[in-house]
């Protein structure tokens, strides 16, 4: 039987289809302990909010003043700014509309105002908490920092996949540019690409729809059951 692993950053209120990842392996690993990029914006601290036609990012300030570099985990939110509140206040201009934003303010407001200042255990702890309100199993999501595994690129995440016993990895559809697939074959690791198929539902506002966006806007838009059935778990 295979035991399927997917392996995928720490993100910032990621979307759908990082959901959809946790859902479908056996193991999920927060790739906490690689190296955080020096300059320009990623997905650890920044998504897409849907802002009238337009998508839009929000960002999460972080500490840049350090020298070298540093890893995912080991990077700290900008405390010093009033970046929870100022979210909140996003997410009521953006989503005060929606169907459900009530009903999803109510259990994300405490997770948004946590007090933790690093920026890898808040996300973590943010999209389990997530998991669990739409009925995702968490219980499978483990650290790489955790695991021990050194190497670089496909290596990584061949040596993360097996410590945990998995025989299959799970990647994303835009892996196939820098994975090395025979390395993971010489492994005796299966590949399966996630296919992941971004489904459509009503977002507040009107106009096109907007793929891509935090699971937030699929939440304030159709609810945590609404979700739930968007990808498809039984």
């Amino acid at each position: 039987m295979n035991r399927t692993v997917s392996i995928h950053q720490p993100n910032f209120l990621p979307w759908l289809g990082y959901f959809d990842k946790i859902a479908r392996s056996d193991v999920f690993i927060f790739l906490d302990d690689v190296q955080f990029p020096k300059t320009g914006g990623v997905w650890c601290n920044r998504v897409r909010l849907r802002s009238g036609d337009q998508a839009r990012w929000v960002t999460g300030p972080i500490k840049r003043a350090f020298h070298g570099v540093r890893a995912i985990n080991e990077i700290e939110w900008a405390d010093e700014q009033p970046w929870r509140s100022k979210l909140l206040k996003t997410l009521t201009a953006t989503y005060s509309r929606a169907p459900f934003y009530k009903e999803t303010m109510a259990w994300l407001e405490p997770l948004v105002l946590a007090p933790e200042s690093n920026l890898a255990r808040y996300n973590s702890a943010m999209i389990k908490a997530i998991a669990a309100q739409i009925g995702l199993r968490y219980d499978h999501c483990v650290t790489s920092s955790s695991l021990g595994c050194d190497g670089q690129g496909s290596d990584l995440l061949i040596n993360l996949t097996r410590r945990v016993g998995g025989t299959r990895y799970l990647c994303g559809g835009g892996a196939s540019g820098y994975q090395d697939d025979e390395a993971f074959a010489r492994a005796g690791v299966s590949l399966a690409y996630q296919g992941f198929r971004h489904p459509v539902y009503p977002q507040a506002g009107g106009g096109d729809f907007l793929p891509g966006l935090s699971i937030l806007d699929s939440l304030a838009n159709v609810g945590r059951a609404g979700v739930r059935a968007l990808l498809a778990v039984e």
